[in-house]
């Protein structure tokens, strides 16, 4: 009996955290997984041709927003060239409405729903006939063939869901990486918490509530490893790094302690609850052994109160000057277009308040209405129209119509070229003084561009320059 993980990311240098989470967990049936990764830029006929040649019994994929458009492609033409092959899909995609992702695809025999560590574990034994039938494995759905409704058809087969499976203490799942030669060059995704004590509403992580944290010297022992291989970037996919002190004063410490030089540490933090003792801490950390992921999303009061969003901005935004003047951590802020009750001028002055802070990286996102979050049941009260495809992004709501979300997005390519790419810093400090706003900045480039014809198009630096000269 074989077993294959397959990831598909974002990106060749990424890793899949939950495939090599599930292997560690597996314990003494280790050896019949092996786990295979691609990335989205792969072919369908690539990815399908490296699964067939593992001649599994069982595939598993890791699904989500990004990949499931190709994985649910691929799976088509797998169950063409292995037949008898059992697929099964997990993560965040497919857990939140399992029966109805078992009747749109109809080559799937099941879904692991949620936490999947002791989920799949179970899996693996009822598939090695050492363990529990499968209707008695919790956090799954399934088809059953055999099952049928009095009211199916001869060909219809039943979609069953077992209840819910509770959550693992975080101290109970052995460490993930157990081959770190075949991961050099690669960015190293880590958790030391589940959970957010939040609960803005367009997050997966509104739909539960809670913090769990591993402990501190499983932690410490495993960031050593990393240190030790010299991997270039772990990043902490903790929801909110920083909600308990004590545990980010500790992680923090001993990557200063312990710092080799060479390995970045990414954490994603809420920067209004920074203290002077964290302050202290990260000021003090050498230049590029940290950089920080801090999500503003809005300055728009109404919009916060709207998204369940609790941010005090004045005070986010002294702790972001204050690290910035420290000159040894990059921090990237990030806004989010097409959320409720934010119209054009409202995030117009949201990009102002956060471009004035002048942060390493300026990330203009765009609402994504997620399967199971809060939000998706608020889409009528605020006019949000999606696109029904993943990402699911917005197409428009009450406040936002879809030609500025058409010139928002133009706005964030300019912001990409001209501010996130740095090599325009002097230049677009000079041209700010012309325009009312920062944002009207970039407007205008992205008009001139559209206006063109040339938005699409390749340029060299010194065209980029020389487009800037045009647009007055």
């Amino acid at each position: 009996m074989k077993i294959l993980l397959v990831a598909v990311n974002a990106k060749f240098i990424h890793t899949n955290l939950a495939v090599h989470s599930l292997k560690s967990f597996s314990g003494k049936y280790k050896e019949h997984i092996s786990i295979v990764q691609y990335s989205i830029n792969h072919t369908n006929e690539e990815i399908l041709r490296g699964i067939f040649r593992e001649k599994a019994d069982v595939v598993a994929f890791s699904c989500y927003i990004w990949n499931i458009g190709m994985i649910s492609s691929i799976i088509k033409s797998l169950r063409k060239v292995q037949p008898q092959v059992k697929i099964w899909f997990g993560g965040p995609e497919v857990s939140y409405n399992p029966k109805d992702c078992l009747l749109k695809y109809k080559e799937l025999d099941g879904i692991v729903v949620g936490e999947g560590e002791q989920t799949f574990y179970e899996l693996i034994e009822y598939y090695l006939g050492a363990g529990k039938e499968v209707e008695d494995i919790r956090g799954i759905a399934f088809k059953d063939s055999a099952r049928r409704h009095s009211s199916a058809s001869k060909n219809e087969e039943t979609t069953l869901a077992t209840p819910a499976r509770g959550f693992l203490s975080l101290d109970d799942i052995p460490f993930a990486y157990n081959d770190m030669e075949s991961l050099s060059n690669k960015i190293i995704y880590y958790e030391s918490t589940r959970g957010c004590p939040y609960s803005c509403s367009y997050c997966l992580s509104s739909a539960q509530r809670g913090v769990r944290y591993r402990r501190i010297d499983l932690v410490k022992a495993e960031l050593k490893t990393f240190l030790d291989y010299k991997v270039p970037q772990v990043k902490f996919v903790d929801r909110t790094f920083n909600c308990d002190k004590e545990h980010a004063m500790e992680i923090w410490r001993f990557i200063r302690e312990y710092d080799n030089g060479i390995t970045n540490f990414h954490f994603e933090i809420t920067a209004d609850l920074l203290s002077e003792e964290e302050l202290d801490i990260l000021m003090s950390l050498r230049p590029g052994l940290v950089q920080l992921e801090i999500g503003v999303q809005t300055t728009n009061p109404d919009t916060m109160k709207a998204i369940k969003r609790k941010v005090d901005f004045y005070k986010l935004a002294a702790n972001v000057r204050r690290i910035k003047d420290a000159h040894n951590i990059h921090q990237h802020l990030d806004l989010i277009a097409g959320l409720p009750l934010e119209d054009y001028s409202s995030f117009e002055k949201s990009f102002s308040d956060v471009y004035r802070l002048k942060p390493d990286q300026l990330q203009l996102g765009f609402l994504k209405v997620l399967k199971g979050s809060i939000i998706e049941e608020e889409c009528k009260d605020y006019g949000i129209a999606y696109n029904n495809e993943p990402p699911y992004e917005v197409l428009y709501t009450n406040h936002l119509s879809y030609d500025e979300i058409i010139e928002l997005k133009g706005i964030c390519d300019m912001v990409e070229v001209y501010y996130n790419s740095g090599q325009f810093a002097y230049s677009m400090e000079f041209l700010e003084h012309y325009f009312d706003s920062p944002m009207k900045l970039y407007a205008s480039l992205y008009r001139f561009y559209d206006k063109k014809g040339i938005y699409t198009l390749a340029h060299s630096r010194m065209r980029r320059y020389e487009n800037l000269l045009k647009i007055f």
